[in-house]
C-alpha cells in the first residue's frame, strides 16, 4: 500500500494526476480498522488497485479530530447513515470534497456489502464520468455543513434553568432501572450523565423535597459498571463499551478518555455517597493509569487495543482449567462464586469476569465471615493479575494526545483529593509538566507528540480540557505557575478560537489550515464538548480572578449553544453544567496560612459534595499571585475567604466559624 499522510504533497499528487483521494481515518484500538486493514489493505491484489486508482491517505482520527469531525458529517449527510470507524471517504482532487463514503467494507461481498475492490472500481468510474454531478453535490453539501450550526439565543433570550431540569426527566426516561445506564446495547457509560445527575441532586438536596432518584440513577449506573465486565476485575480500568445491555461483555479496547472520565465521578460518587465500592474503583482505575498507561516521562499514553494474538479479548478472558490450579481451594470456592465461574461460559465457551454474588452471600454459603471471603477473593485476584501479566499483551498506542492527558489529570486530581492520595497529585502534576515541556510552545499548544516528535496544532479540547484540568489541580495543590499556565490557555483560547459574530469557539484556530468546513459543535460524544468546558472554566476562571472579559465570554458561548441545550438537553451535557455554573455564580473558598493548617482546613471542607464550589488552599509564602488573590492575605495564623460571584466575605480564622458561615457540620 502506498499510503500517503495528510498534508500537502499526497494533495497536490492527487491534483496532478488527477485521481479521486481515498481517506482512510481509524485509530489504533479501533478493532474493526484492524480487520480491513488485514483483508484489503494487507491483500497485494487490492492494494494495487488501490493504488492505481486513487491516492490514499491515511489519517489517526485522534491526531485529526479536525478531519475526522468534518468528514463524519459529510459522510451522515451523504449516504443517511450513522459515521463510525473505520470511516472510508472518497474525495475529489481539488478541494478535497467527499463524493462517496462509507464505513468498513468487507473484501468480499457479505453483510448487504458489496466487495472492496468492485467498490473502487465504480468509485473511480463514476468520479471520472459525473463531474458535474459531484460538483453539484458538493455545492449542496457546503449548505448543509454550514446549517449544522445554528445562530446564538438573541440577548433578549433569558437564559433559565429549564434544560437542566428538562435533561432529569429525559435521563428518567431512558435509565435502565435493573442494570443502570441511559441507553440500550450496545451500553456506553455516558460519564457526562451520571455527572449531571449528581449535579442535579445536590441542586436540589437544600430544598424540602432533594431529589433521590437521580442520585440514585447515578449511583446504580456506577454501581453496575463496577460490577461488570466493562471493567477490568483483575487490573482495573474501563473498556470502552458493553455489547450486551447487562454490562457484562466488553469491547476489549481500554481508552485514555474513558478511564480519566471515569476516575472523576467514581471519585465524585464516592465524595457524595461514601460508598466504599466507588472508593475501591476509584483507587484502581487510577492505579491502572499509573501502572500501565504512563511513559517514563510523565505522559500518559492513549489506548490499549482489544485485540492481542488476533482475537479480541483473549488476554482478559479465562478457562476453569486454567484458574483453578493456580488458587487453593478456598479462594477458588470464593472467587468462582463471585466472578460466575460456577456457571456457564459467558464469552466464546471461556470466561470474562463480571460479578454475580455479593461478599455477604459467598459467605453465608462458605460458612465464612465477610472479611475471610474477601481476603480470599482479593488474594485470588492478585494471583490472576501476576499470571495474567505474562501473557501476550494487547499493543499500545504511546502516543500521547494534550488533550486526553487533560481529561486524567483532572481525574487523578479529584481522586487525589478524595482518597487522601497525593502521589496521585503527583503524578497529575508530573503529567502537566509534561505538556508544558514538549506541548507548549511560542504561548500555543501542540496535539501530540510520540518518540520525542511533537506536532499538529492543537484545537480547542486541547486548551479548554487542560486549563479544566488545571483547576482541578490547583485545588489538590497550588502552584502559582499553574494558575498563569490556565489563563494563557484562555487567553489564546479567546483570541485563536472564538467565533467573534456568534460566540463560541471553533474546533480549530483561526489560522489552522484550510479545509473544507470549520465545525464548531457543543453536544457532547465520547468526550466532553469543547465549548461547554470553555464556558464552564471561562466562567470559574472569571470568577476566581475577577476577570469581566471571561465572564461575557462564557455568556456568549451559553447563547451560542443555547437554541441546541434546548432541543436536546442529554446531548448537551457539559454546556448544560457551564449553564449552572454560569446560573449560580460559583462560590469559590480561598484559604491562606501555612501549609499543614490550610490543608487540614481544605480536607475538612472539601469531605462533603459540593460540585459548585471550589477550594484553594494558598500558602502564606505563595509568589506571583493574581492581584484577585493577593489581597486576601493570611493574618497571624489562618484566614478563609468565602467568595460567592464577585462578593467575597471578610476573613474568616475560625474553622468552626467557617463552617458555619457555609452551613456545613464538620468534624
Amino acid at each position: 500500500m502506498d499510503w500517503h499522510p495528510w498534508g500537502e504533497p499526497a494533495l497536490l499528487a492527487a491534483q496532478q494526476q488527477d485521481k479521486p483521494i481515498l481517506l482512510s481515518i481509524g485509530y489504533s484500538a479501533c478493532h474493526w480498522c484492524h480487520v480491513m486493514a488485514h483483508e484489503s489493505f494487507e491483500d497485494p491484489e487490492t492494494a494495487a488497485l488501490m493504488n492505481r486508482l486513487f491516492i490514499n491517505i491515511k489519517v489517526d482520527r485522534e491526531e485529526r479530530p479536525d478531519l475526522d469531525k468534518i468528514y463524519q458529517a459529510a459522510q451522515q449527510l451523504i449516504t443517511h447513515d450513522s459515521g463510525g470507524w473505520p470511516l472510508t471517504m472518497f474525495l475529489t482532487p481539488a478541494g478535497q470534497a467527499p463524493f462517496f463514503g462509507g464505513t468498513y467494507f468487507p473484501k468480499e461481498p457479505r453483510y448487504g456489502m458489496p466487495a472492496f475492490g468492485d467498490l473502487l472500481r465504480r468509485v473511480a468510474e463514476y468520479y471520472h464520468a459525473h463531474g458535474a454531478e459531484i460538483g453539484k453535490q458538493n455545492e449542496q453539501l457546503q449548505l448543509a455543513l454550514a446549517q449544522l450550526t445554528t445562530g446564538p439565543a438573541p440577548a433578549s433570550v433569558e437564559l433559565d434553568a429549564a434544560p437542566l431540569d428538562e435533561a432529569r426527566a429525559a435521563f428518567e426516561r431512558t435509565f435502565d432501572s435493573q442494570c443502570g445506564g441511559f441507553n440500550q446495547a450496545p451500553k456506553f457509560p455516558h460519564p457526562g450523565s451520571i455527572e449531571r445527575c449528581m449535579r442535579h441532586w445536590y441542586r436540589t438536596s437544600a430544598g424540602t423535597s432533594p431529589d433521590l432518584k437521580a442520585l440514585y440513577m447515578a449511583s446504580l449506573s456506577l454501581t453496575r459498571m463496577a460490577e461488570g465486565g466493562i471493567y477490568d476485575q483483575l487490573g482495573g480500568g474501563f473498556s470502552r463499551y458493553s455489547v450486551d445491555g447487562q454490562w457484562m461483555i466488553p469491547h476489549f479496547e481500554k481508552m485514555l478518555y474513558d478511564n480519566g472520565q471515569l476516575l472523576c465521578e467514581y471519585s465524585r460518587g464516592a465524595l457524595a455517597t461514601g460508598e466504599a465500592l466507588f472508593i475501591r474503583i476509584a483507587g484502581e482505575t487510577a492505579d491502572w493509569a499509573l501502572r500501565d498507561m504512563r511513559s517514563p516521562q510523565g505522559g500518559f499514553y492513549s489506548s490499549l487495543d482489544a485485540d492481542s494474538e488476533g482475537h479480541e479479548g483473549k488476554f482478559y478472558i479465562w478457562t476453569r482449567t486454567e484458574v483453578e490450579p493456580l488458587l487453593s481451594p478456598q479462594e477458588y470456592a470464593a472467587f468462582s462464586r463471585r466472578f460466575g465461574l460456577d456457571r456457564d461460559a459467558n464469552f466464546e465457551a471461556e470466561w470474562h469476569l463480571h460479578t454475580y454474588e455479593s461478599i455477604d452471600a459467598i459467605a453465608a454459603a462458605l460458612g465464612e465471615s465477610p472479611q475471610a471471603v474477601d481476603d480470599l477473593i482479593q488474594s485470588a485476584r492478585a494471583k490472576l493479575l501476576k499470571v495474567r501479566d505474562l501473557r501476550v499483551w494487547p499493543a499500545r498506542d504511546e502516543k500521547i494526545l494534550t488533550s486526553w492527558n487533560a481529561l486524567m489529570i483532572k481525574g487523578l486530581a479529584i481522586a487525589a483529593r478524595v482518597l487522601h492520595r497525593p502521589d496521585l497529585a503527583d503524578a497529575a502534576t508530573a503529567a502537566v509538566d509534561f505538556i508544558c515541556r514538549n506541548l507548549w510552545r511560542d504561548g500555543r499548544l501542540l496535539a501530540t507528540t510520540k518518540d520525542g516528535r511533537a506536532h499538529l496544532p492543537a484545537y480547542l479540547d486541547d486548551y479548554a480540557f487542560l486549563a479544566d484540568a488545571l483547576l482541578e489541580l490547583l485545588q489538590s495543590r497550588w502552584r502559582s505557575s499553574d494558575l498563569t499556565f490556565a489563563k494563557s490557555l484562555m487567553d489564546a483560547l479567546l483570541l485563536q478560537f472564538e467565533d467573534a459574530a456568534d460566540g463560541g469557539f471553533f474546533f480549530t484556530a483561526s489560522d489552522h489550515e484550510r479545509l473544507i468546513h470549520r465545525t464548531k459543535t457543543f453536544s457532547d460524544d465520547a468526550t466532553p464538548s469543547g465549548n461547554g468546558i470553555a464556558a464552564s472554566v471561562l466562567c470559574r476562571l472569571g470568577y476566581l480572578l475577577g476577570e469581566l472579559p471571561y465572564l461575557d465570554a462564557a455568556e456568549r458561548t451559553l447563547r451560542a449553544g443555547w437554541p441546541l441545550l434546548q432541543q436536546y438537553p442529554p446531548a448537551h451535557m457539559s454546556v448544560a453544567n457551564a449553564l449552572e455554573d454560569f446560573l449560580t455564580s460559583v462560590q469559590i473558598l480561598i484559604i491562606r496560612g501555612d501549609a499543614l493548617r490550610i490543608a487540614e482546613w481544605s480536607a475538612k471542607i472539601g469531605a462533603l459534595y459540593a460540585p459548585a464550589r471550589m477550594i484553594f488552599a494558598i500558602p502564606r509564602d505563595a509568589e506571583e499571585l493574581p492581584s484577585a488573590l493577593s489581597t486576601k492575605r493570611a493574618v497571624a495564623g489562618t484566614a478563609a475567604y468565602v467568595c460567592t460571584g464577585m462578593t467575597c466575605s471578610a476573613p474568616l480564622t475560625d474553622l468552626g466559624e467557617l463552617a458555619r458561615t457555609l452551613a456545613l457540620r464538620i468534624e
